[in-house]
């Protein structure tokens, strides 16, 4: 985590805000779409409970009528004297049989008729051992075996009360399910009964009374008092036992709730139920909630919805946050190039008010940069033309004094011509050097003001030191400064052959793509450099004309064109000297 928040630290501010909304939309995508599904959940359960409350109303408001037609059918059998004569008094002749058990089936049918469309079977039987069913696919059995069957007993516990109990499929009842309504006949005077009447519904009969409020995840069904499930559309549940189920039920009808939320074999359930006290039931309705809300909530499509939202979101959080972000990044990356001295790249003010006031101050640094720079500038200008102008001026005092005795020899030799054209040299030598003060010429005027000093000295000196010059036609209007190869040509003439008495000065002048290189060879006496120094220090006992060291002249060269350019030096003992010039062009 610590690693992770470290490359974070290093990321750019855009890098930064994005990764916080992204982080932001999915976090709140997530929320809300878990508080959205939560809620909605809850409101369909709770309409779907209100809902099937009423459902539960209208099935036991069908159910009783069902109870009140059981119940009349009780009544009339209990008070028809046909039927209970049946059913208690002796066997007499057989003719009198025959019309006894003729008016209790032309009663029973009277008394079937009235049930209705009811498929209801009915049986009676009778202390006396006598028995009558009116349909033999409902019982088949034998009075003895009716007799023994456990819903007999359990009517005759009920002292007169009509009583339904569950009768699960078997051989003497084709094989269906029953829902009994047995009753205990009694009469008054008659201290117990004196038979027992029975009303057999089919649970495929029974459950068409509240199948149609079914569906997938919502389920009905009936549990007697034992916890035995005696009719549910889940017909394989039908006649199996749920304890669970029946102390829900139970707590829901005695606590008055509305209903109850179980884990029944691992699915979560919402249970509404109800008591039936007519049949002695609880009335159970069965809600799946994984099921149900399946319906009304397609995850997958909850989740894609979801997903493109969030991506949505993202792309213009993306965008926004780039064109937001796009002012300051351009202000950065020109502050960057600052540093690669270029001092040039002023912002567009555009952008939010924050870039816009950074923009600003930052164009007003950059201004009162180039201005302090330009003023820098001007002001070194002005300090190299006042040194250049200052040497120039420096002409040493020997020099002019040498020229005016040699002149004055000349004159006496009566050499006037000479003596003349010395003077008219050292006239335009003095006019470059003095009156001239542009601080570059080209190489033409330099050679002509070489041509003057270097004519003057030999006339001073005479002939044992020649000067060649080599130059290349294509450099003649390159500019040089003013003087930059005089100081060494007098070098050589007076410190460069003191142990030779002649020699040659040789100058060459050539250009290299943009690059005008000089060199000054004498075949002199040479000295000895130090190995470290390429140019020799300006306390040198060999010094210029004007006074100033050839190192001086290296760092004026530097000072005018920079870096690459300048003076170089080399020298071999008895061999000569080498002075070689490197200027812009």
């Amino acid at each position: 985590m610590e690693k992770w928040l470290g490359k974070l630290r290093d990321q750019s501010l855009f890098s930064k805000i994005f990764v916080v909304m992204v982080i932001s939309i999915v976090l709140v995508t997530v929320l809300i779409t878990g508080v959205t599904v939560q809620l909605s959940q809850q409101l369909f359960v709770q309409t779907f409970s209100i809902t099937n409350s009423k459902i539960i109303d209208q099935i036991k408001s069908g159910l009783d009528n069902s109870h009140y037609t059981a119940v009349n059918t009780a009544i009339n059998v209990g008070q028809s004297g046909v039927i209970r004569s049946f059913m208690t008094e002796k066997d007499g002749s057989s003719l009198a049989n025959f019309k006894r058990y003729y008016s209790m089936r032309d009663q029973m049918d009277r008394i079937q008729s009235g049930i209705g469309a009811a498929n209801v079977g009915l049986s009676i039987l009778g202390g006396n051992g006598r028995s009558y069913t009116s349909d033999v696919t409902y019982w088949s059995g034998s009075s003895e075996q009716l007799k023994n069957n456990p819903i007999t007993a359990a009517a005759q516990e009920q002292g007169g009360r009509l009583f339904y109990s569950f009768m699960d499929a078997g051989p003497l009842n084709s094989g269906n399910r029953y829902l009994v309504a047995a009753k205990a006949l009694t009469a008054p005077g008659l201290a117990e009964p004196y038979g027992t009447l029975y009303m057999f519904t089919r649970e495929s009969d029974f459950r068409k009374n509240y199948t149609s409020f079914t569906s997938r995840g919502n389920d009905v069904m009936f549990l007697d008092t034992a916890g035995r499930i005696v009719s549910s559309n889940r017909t394989e549940q039908t006649g199996s036992l749920s304890p669970d189920l029946l102390a829900s039920a139970k707590h829901i009808a005695l606590g008055n709730l509305a209903s109850e939320e179980l884990t029944i074999a691992g699915r979560d359930v919402i249970v509404l139920a109800d008591y039936l006290p007519s049949y002695n039931f609880y009335i159970v309705n069965l809600i799946d909630k994984d099921r149900t809300i399946g319906t009304l909530l397609d995850k997958k499509a909850l989740v894609l919805i979801g997903a493109a939202i969030a991506a949505v979101a993202v792309l213009v959080v993306y965008f926004l946050t780039k064109r937001l972000t796009k002012s300051l990044r351009t202000l950065v990356k020109k502050m960057s190039n600052v540093t690669k001295k270029n001092f040039h790249n002023y912002m567009s003010v555009t952008g939010t008010y924050e870039t816009r006031q950074l923009s600003t101050a930052y164009n007003y640094m950059l201004k009162e940069l180039n201005d302090y720079v330009a003023q820098l500038v001007e002001t070194q200008k002005e300090q190299r033309n006042a040194e250049l102008a200052a040497l120039q001026q420096q002409i040493n005092p020997h020099f002019l004094y040498n020229t005016l005795a040699s002149v004055n020899i000349l004159v006496q030799r009566g050499s006037k011509e000479q003596a003349t054209e010395t003077i008219h040299a050292l006239i335009s030598l003095l006019q470059n050097t003095i009156s001239n003060v542009k601080e570059t010429i080209t190489v033409e005027e330099e050679l002509v003001n070489l041509k003057h000093y270097i004519f003057i000295n030999q006339v001073r000196n005479g002939n044992r030191v020649k000067v060649e010059t080599f130059v290349s036609p294509d450099c003649m209007k390159d500019k040089v400064p003013k003087l930059i190869l005089q100081p060494f040509i007098e070098n050589a003439f007076f410190h460069a052959f003191n142990i030779k008495t002649s020699g040659y000065i040789y100058v060459t002048i050539m250009k290299d793509r943009d690059t005008l290189h000089c060199e000054v060879v004498d075949t002199g006496d040479g000295m000895d450099l130090d190995s470290k120094q390429d140019i020799p220090d300006s306390t040198s006992s060999r010094q210029l004309f004007s006074g100033i060291g050839i190192r001086n002249v290296h760092d004026r060269l530097m000072l005018l064109y920079g870096e690459p350019y300048g003076v170089s030096i080399s020298s071999t003992p008895g061999q000569g000297t080498k002075v070689s010039i490197k200027i812009p062009c």
